[in-house]
């Protein structure tokens, strides 16, 4: 008995060796729900497949998960394929995929709308952040392949619409896994060293996986930190790539990026001729309003006599001078009346009007009037001023008033 005793480890190894053995469980496909995903540090992921009954522990290695274009999320429904063993320290099983779809619809798909709808959600696409486009760009960067067609188009209608801009190319892949490196590279590289005002970029039509690296979230982002504006023409309709709905404009195609850019000389022409149609009718009309005012001057009798002119203005000032002497005539007499109406009232209240009466004014050695007969003293010299003239007196003897 003793020699069937196994360890755990033992029949770990055991149970791995038979399902290793098993062929058909060497490439399974499975579908389900995906539940607890988790991406470690290290790239690995791991996560549950359940449906209405049952689970399955499985784990994604770092190598297969990079081959992914989108990122599970718990309830998303997929088809993982994969082969399935023991984890011997664990004794459980589990498949190890190695690839894994969306179940429904493909995989660029679910990682196209995925990452939209992330974007969205961070702002990139608000139209607050759109900036506006020059109207007249003196230098336009396109970022395209430099051998497709997208880049002659782009050149044949900004030559043939506006000749005044200069067009630099930034020749890029816009296909494959370095594309979207490069592109926002040449992005960059543009805004750092201001090589243009505008930036086009694009490709021409394809498939979803052709377009894709305009789907990627590095180019997303570096057209959304670029000071320059930016017009994404990438494809033919109804293609819509990430990169349109960041750019500050978007463009069916390369050609109506180029469109869209510069004005057309052609419209521009017309606009000015029709400016200057205009001006020189204002001008016309300006000027016969000018001459018919010189004719209305000229036929005035002042400009065929002078003198007029001077005749009426000499009335005037007469009419003035008269208005001002009789202000003046009326001022003085007002001025007069007054005078006398003061001098009345002064030549009452004079002392001097008092003393033609008959009164006196008595005043001592120090010229102060004297007003009591008490503030005498006898043999006090004083001074007596009358209506005519003056007398000096002695005090020979001082009596109060006894009446009052």
């Amino acid at each position: 008995m003793d020699g069937n005793i196994s360890s755990v480890s033992e029949l770990n190894a055991h149970i791995k060796a038979l399902l290793d053995g098993d062929g058909s469980l060497r490439n399974v496909t499975v579908r389900g729900e995906l539940s607890n995903y988790k991406v470690y540090p290290s790239g690995h992921h791991y996560f549950t497949l359940k449906d209405k009954d049952s689970s399955l522990r499985c784990v994604m290695f770092r190598s297969a998960a990079a081959k992914v274009p989108f990122t599970g999320e718990n309830g998303m429904g997929v088809i993982c394929r994969g082969s399935v063993t023991v984890f011997p320290r664990d004794g459980a099983y589990q498949l190890y995929v190695t690839h894994m779809s969306v179940d429904g619809v493909g995989d660029l798909f679910a990682a196209y709308e995925q990452l939209k709808e992330r974007l969205r959600g961070e702002g990139l696409f608000d139209r607050e952040h759109k900036k506006p486009l020059p109207a007249f760009p003196r230098r336009i960067a396109v970022i395209t392949s430099g051998a497709g067609a997208a880049v002659r188009d782009v050149i044949r209608v900004l030559g043939k619409r506006w000749p005044l801009s200069k067009v630099i190319v930034l020749p890029v892949r816009v296909q494959g896994r370095e594309a979207p490196p490069e592109i926002v590279g040449a992005i960059r590289y543009a805004n750092r060293y201001e090589v243009a005002d505008l930036i086009i970029t694009g490709r021409g039509g394809g498939s979803l996986e052709d377009l894709w690296a305009f789907n990627d979230e590095r180019v997303a982002r570096a057209i959304y930190d670029s000071r320059i504006p930016v017009i994404s023409a990438v494809g033919h309709e109804p293609d819509v790539t990430i990169s349109d709905f960041v750019a500050d404009l978007r463009a069916a195609t390369p050609s109506n990026a180029a469109e869209l850019a510069v004005p057309d000389q052609t419209d521009v022409y017309d606009r000015l001729r029709s400016l200057r149609i205009r001006m020189e009718q204002v001008m016309e009309k300006r000027l016969a309003l000018l001459a018919r005012r010189v004719e209305e001057l000229r036929t005035r009798r002042v400009m065929e006599d002078p003198t007029v002119y001077l005749d009426g203005k000499r009335q005037e000032a007469d009419r003035l001078y008269e208005r001002l002497v009789s202000a003046q005539e009326r001022k003085l007499n007002q001025e007069r009346q007054r005078y006398i109406r003061l001098c009345a009232s002064l030549d009452a209240m004079s002392p001097l009007k008092v003393l033609s009466r008959g009164y006196s004014v008595v005043r001592d050695a120090n010229g102060a009037v004297v007003r009591d007969a008490a503030s005498l003293s006898v043999g006090e010299r004083l001074r007596v001023t009358m209506s005519h003239g003056q007398a000096e007196c002695r005090v020979e003897n001082v009596r109060e008033d006894d009446s009052r």
